[in-house]
């Protein structure tokens, strides 16, 4: 077996396998859909761009993987995996070991993936390392058109941003911070009675993906969703979708009382790549006539 990136000659296979490609990034799946289209399959070659795809040729069939990191980000996503018909091929835990391996020579501390929980992905992804750290759940709520004029909602300021973050703070649980960064920039929608209601949104050619961070002592959830979905600007009939993390199960029922259609729960899997470590090292003699202040040193050491 062997395992390398992918190249021009590898197109015309990878091409063959653009339907049964398995998105593990839902939301740039949601929006823009497959990703082994035609339009993408160059981008993945690009070496000015963090974005790698290699392929594993068993003896019998070949697998093939992508991954992509944001470089102002810690983390590192996996992007596909294809095709569906080899998920149970013994090389694709090496295979998705040789694209964890690259997200690490990015520098990033975890790689992450969204698969359907009873998926054929799910079991590879396991021996390859990964872990679920939450669930989550896309429910379609293009259909909802019922609103209510006294429920507004408006673009983050800057000025609102910190509050926005402190709601992060209140509604993630802590050991997931590492994870699941704070936001970093003042896009999204806010409600118009205090920070308790905060939406990011992802666009995309294919469809719209809101992620909501509501506070449970929030009032009128139903009726504050169902306004920002009705007059979600520029929307031009692409289908709109809501990603409900674990930590926020409660919305479920809100949405399925609308009347959203739920899709089958995914695990959010991550595998951490390295940790950050924090020592304290002392001087214990000092010479004379020599002044030294105790620091702190961190570095970052590989997960063995």
């Amino acid at each position: 077996m062997t395992i390398r990136p992918l190249a021009i000659l590898d197109l015309p296979q990878l091409y063959r396998f653009r339907e049964e490609a398995i998105g593990l990034d839902t939301a740039r799946t949601l929006t823009r859909g497959n990703p082994l289209d035609t339009a993408r399959l160059l981008a993945y070659m690009n070496p000015a761009r963090h974005v790698y795809s290699a392929i594993a040729n068993g003896e019998q069939a070949s697998v093939v993987g992508g991954i992509i990191h944001a470089r102002d980000e810690v983390f590192a996503k996996m992007l596909y995996l294809a095709p569906a018909s080899q998920l149970n091929n013994p090389e694709l835990p090496a295979l998705i070991e040789n694209l964890s391996a690259q997200a690490g020579s990015w520098g990033v501390f975890h790689v992450l993936a969204e698969v359907d929980e009873n998926g054929g992905a799910f079991v590879p992804l396991r021996k390859a390392g990964f872990s679920v750290y939450a669930w989550q759940r896309m429910w379609e709520v293009s259909e909802i058109t019922e609103s209510s004029s006294g429920f507004d909602w408006t673009r983050v300021l800057s000025i609102q941003f910190p509050a926005v973050q402190n709601l992060y703070h209140q509604i993630v649980p802590p050991l997931l911070h590492p994870i699941e960064p704070q936001p970093k920039s003042a896009v999204g929608w806010i409600s118009n009675d205090g920070v308790k209601c905060y939406v990011s949104v992802a666009h995309g050619v294919y469809g719209i993906v809101l992620t909501p961070l509501i506070h449970p002592e929030a009032t009128d959830v139903s009726a504050k969703l169902a306004a920002l979905i009705s007059k979600l600007p520029d929307r031009r009939n692409r289908p709109v979708y809501v990603c409900v993390r674990s930590y926020q199960a409660w919305l479920e029922p809100v949405l399925a009382d609308l009347g959203a259609k739920a899709a089958p729960r995914q695990a959010v899997m991550v595998k951490h790549l390295a940790r950050l470590v924090k020592e304290g090292q002392t001087v214990r003699a000092v010479p004379s006539g020599v002044s030294i202040q105790t620091s702190r040193v961190s570095h970052v050491e590989g997960k063995k």
